[in-house]
């Protein structure tokens, strides 16, 4: 199982949360958000790997940030199209891409980003492109139909640890490959309770789930 911090800002806050040791670390590199990372990122250990987030960028303004922060891996949140990717995935980088669902889903649609992605996030379909702070309905994951691991994204909280133990015993749980905090695990907008994370990550190992 892989835990990964999303919407870091504060430097001193970075960290902070790299002492727990989340397998991922997400920097917003979108301007319209309010977790908008415009800073440096402190030197991390080499287990967490930096990953950052974009909505509907330009191939060049993606690069540039991948090698100006070093990052290793990409996660997109818009309509980016599968050529997009596969040039990303031309750099050596993981290529997250990300698709909101609320109460359905046409799983259709992932089929052109098969061989050109390393792994999907389901995220809720909200008014923003995430960080919107509540679920969506995990059943439509019944119907999943790749082989590809993906990460469960979406209002996930300490409130929802119970639901979490109870989806990882079904099926349709055996491809998650991790979960993406963000939200719920903030006391303002990019600064992250490390009490809180740290808390949701002990309950899980608790019920013997690895990170």
């Amino acid at each position: 199982m892989k835990l990964k911090v999303c919407g870091m800002k504060n430097e001193n806050n970075i960290l902070d949360v790299a002492d727990l040791n989340p397998n991922y670390m997400g920097f917003i590199f979108y301007e319209k958000s309010s977790r908008y990372f415009n800073g440096v990122i402190p030197e991390l250990p080499e287990s967490i790997k930096k990953i950052g987030v974009f909505v509907n960028a330009t191939f060049e303004y993606i690069k540039g940030k991948v090698d100006k922060h070093d990052l290793q891996g990409v996660q997109l949140h818009g309509q980016e199209t599968p050529e997009l990717c596969q040039r990303l995935k031309d750099l050596d980088i993981a290529v997250i891409k990300v698709f909101s669902i609320k109460n359905q889903f046409d799983f259709s649609v992932l089929e052109p980003y098969e061989d050109v992605c390393d792994n999907y996030l389901f995220d809720t379909k909200g008014k923003e492109p995430g960080g919107n702070g509540y679920t969506f309905n995990w059943n439509v994951l019944k119907s999943y139909p790749s082989s590809k691991p993906y990460f469960l994204s979406g209002g996930i909280g300490l409130n929802e640890v119970d639901a979490i133990l109870l989806f990882l015993k079904r099926p349709e749980s055996y491809l998650c490959f991790g979960f993406d905090l963000n939200s719920k695990f903030e006391t303002a907008a990019g600064l992250k309770d490390t009490t809180k994370l740290n808390d949701f990550k002990q309950k899980l190992i608790a019920h013997n789930y690895e990170f």
